[in-house]
Parts: C-alpha cells; structure tokens; sequence
C-alpha cells in the first residue's frame, strides 16, 4: 500500500468463495483496488459459478429472467450508440464478449466484428451463434478497430495500466473506444456499503469513479460523454439485498434502485456509467 492510499472498506465473496477482500482507496485516481488480488492463475476459479450469468444464457429464476430481459433491450440500445458516435458501421472488437450476443446483435446491423473472451464456456456458447472469440487482446496485435468496447469488463482485468495501452494501440485514430463500469460513488454503493453486489470481489479488481476513468484515459483519449445505465441500480439492488437479508426478491430494493437513479438527476454519480472516448492521434 502506497503511503497515501487508505482502507476504504471490507467486503465479502458472496457468490463463490466467502472470502474477504479489503478496498484500498487511491486519492490521486480516486478508485478503489481490490486487495489482495488473486493471482492471474487464480483468477478463473473465482468464476466457476452457475450464478455467475454473464459467462451463460441461463434463463430461469428471478435474477438471469430479470438479467436477460433488459440483456435483449440494452443490446439494442448499444447498437444504436456505437453506429452514432461511429457515424455509421465499421470494424468493432468487444472485449470481455461473454456468450456473443452483443456482437451477434452488431453483426445481424452490418459490423464488421471480432471479440475477446478468455471463459472457455462463454466461448463455446457465442461459437454456437456463429461468434468466433479470441482468449487474449494479444490476438489482435497490428489491427486496429473503428469501435472497441468494455461493457462491464475493465474492472476485471489484472493488468489495468498494461491493458490501456494496449488499447489505445487498437483503436484508429480519431476510432472509439466505450467503456461500461459500476460508480462506487452511486447512492446505491452508498446505501448498501460492504453489501454492494457491484464490488464483486475479487471479480471486480478496480473500482472506479468518473474522475478515475477520466485520468486513466486521458493521456490519449478525449471523453466525449457520459450515459448513465438506470437499469444497473435496481439489478445491482436486488442482488445487494439478497446478500444483506437474504431476500431473493425485495421491494425495498426496487425502490433503493429508483432512489438512486432520481439522485442521480441532480448528482449524476449513477450506479454505472457508458464512457465514450475518441481516440486523440
């Protein structure tokens, strides 16, 4: 720990392991780490749950019935945001690619695609809709993409300074790059402290704020706005309050997820944010 970070908080595994995990404040990029953090090779095995729904097409109980409804509305809505801040189709990597929806949905519009995924089960699921993944970003070394995007990813990988680079190499110049990222500056963070489902420890390594993003990427990027994803807080919601009372369905969390979002309004620190960037040279 440097001399001028500090403990932000303790919070727990709750969906694989059980173990606990500090976050370490970092005032000069105002995010937070997880610590200690998994070895790489450690990593894989902090995912190894049927609950973790990102890496299948599960549809049955509350949460992955609720997570694939607004999967099928959102995927539409990033559709429309790449085409306008591409103005118009192009070559796009989704990094972080799950089970390929997304770029499933983009090719059926006319992109040209290519995607990242290092889960070998995600993998399999997008080949089956006709979406061939790559399990490294060193696989694309030498192309480079009018859009590159995160939905949800950047937290999770080890080697955050090395990946931006690598990044702003893939992106053409004056290409687009879309990061999608919790806020732990959200009312819904606030309020639900060590039991906020969006830290996801030790998934989430990092954990960041609008000022982090913002200097993480400053160096070679500009950032052309901000959106706010309004469904995150009452997902984010219902599952943090499963891990406080151990409600699978609570009200008082829908309504903890309208609060946040009507907050929101007037601070514009929502649950998560879509950064839109264009790449400077």
């Amino acid at each position: 720990m440097k001399n001028n970070e500090k403990k932000y908080l303790s919070v727990k595994d709750y969906l694989v392991s059980g173990e606990s995990f500090d976050l370490i404040y970092d005032p000069e990029l105002d995010f937070l780490k997880t610590f200690p953090q998994p070895k790489i090779e450690d990593l894989s095995k902090y995912y190894e749950s049927e609950d973790y729904i990102s890496h299948t097409d599960e549809k049955s109980g509350l949460f992955s019935s609720l997570y694939q409804l607004v999967k099928k509305w959102s995927l539409q809505k990033k559709v429309k945001l790449i085409f306008s801040q591409n103005n118009g189709f192009g070559s796009l990597l989704d990094v972080g690619a799950g089970t390929g929806d997304f770029l499933k949905v983009a090719k059926e519009n006319g992109w040209q695609v290519q995607g990242m995924e290092p889960n070998k089960n995600a993998v399999k699921l997008a080949s089956e809709k006709g979406i061939e993944l790559k399990p490294s970003l060193n696989d694309f070394k030498g192309q480079q993409f009018d859009v590159i995007t995160l939905w949800h990813v950047l937290e999770h990988i080890p080697n955050l300074e090395e990946t931006i680079i690598t990044l702003s190499n893939l992106v053409k110049p004056n290409g687009t790059l879309i990061i999608a990222v919790p806020n732990f500056k959200s009312f819904d963070a606030n309020h639900y402290d060590k039991f906020w489902a969006a830290f996801d420890v030790p998934r989430h390594l990092w954990h960041f704020s609008k000022e982090s993003i913002q200097k993480l990427f400053s160096e070679n990027f500009k950032l052309e706005k901000i959106d706010p994803m309004i469904f995150d807080s009452f997902y984010v919601s219902l599952l943090s309050e499963k891990y406080k009372s151990g409600n699978k369905f609570s009200l008082k969390a829908i309504w903890i997820g309208f609060l946040s979002n009507l907050k929101a309004k007037s601070t514009k620190e929502y649950s998560s944010h879509i950064y839109c960037f264009k790449k400077m040279k």
